[in-house]
């Protein structure tokens, strides 16, 4: 049996990691201590400086950062980032047959041209989370709901018979 190479190397480096004392930490813990750290400096920042009167000349991307923040708005504008850059996220291939049509609650509703790219997607869901946490931030999409076509309606007027099911076909 070959071993895998990639797999021998990354043993080896946990291993020499191990041994000098590293712990390993999930990305969530490693961003929390990167938003402690940052509110720690901030706060230190503001006392140490005698002349800081909030009259100092600010960044206007640095402005921008802290009304989203103090608004609570960091979610909304990741959201619109998610809906705006699915495409560029998830490929010209994936997006050529699967279109973002909503976000809620961390889930991502994506429509699907045919009920096999649905499945697809349920099955590429891990990868594709990898890169939305990449591009948008950890955490803010959790899930991808893939929907297949949207199957024409065969109910018409105001009353319809209980039961008429329409043709059987499933439309992708």
């Amino acid at each position: 049996m070959v071993d895998d190479a990639p797999a021998v190397v990354l043993a080896r480096a946990r291993k020499l990691a191990l041994s000098r004392g590293d712990v390993r930490r999930d990305a969530a813990m490693v961003q929390r201590a990167k938003q402690k750290a940052r509110a720690r400096k901030s706060r230190k920042q503001k006392w140490d400086d005698p002349d800081a009167g909030g009259r100092d000349p600010v960044g206007l991307g640095e402005l921008l950062e802290r009304m989203m923040r103090s608004r609570g708005w960091a979610e909304p504008v990741a959201v619109g980032s998610v809906l705006a850059r699915w495409p560029e996220i998830v490929g010209p291939q994936v997006a050529a047959h699967a279109v973002a049509e909503s976000f809620e609650d961390s889930v991502v509703v994506v429509r699907c041209s045919s009920t096999a790219w649905a499945t697809n997607l349920q099955l590429m869901q891990h990868d594709l989370l990898k890169r939305l946490d990449a591009a948008v931030g950890h955490g803010v999409v959790t899930r991808i709901k893939a929907l297949g076509p949207a199957a024409p309606s065969w109910r018409k007027g105001p009353r319809s018979a209980p039961g008429g099911r329409g043709p059987r076909d499933t439309y992708g």
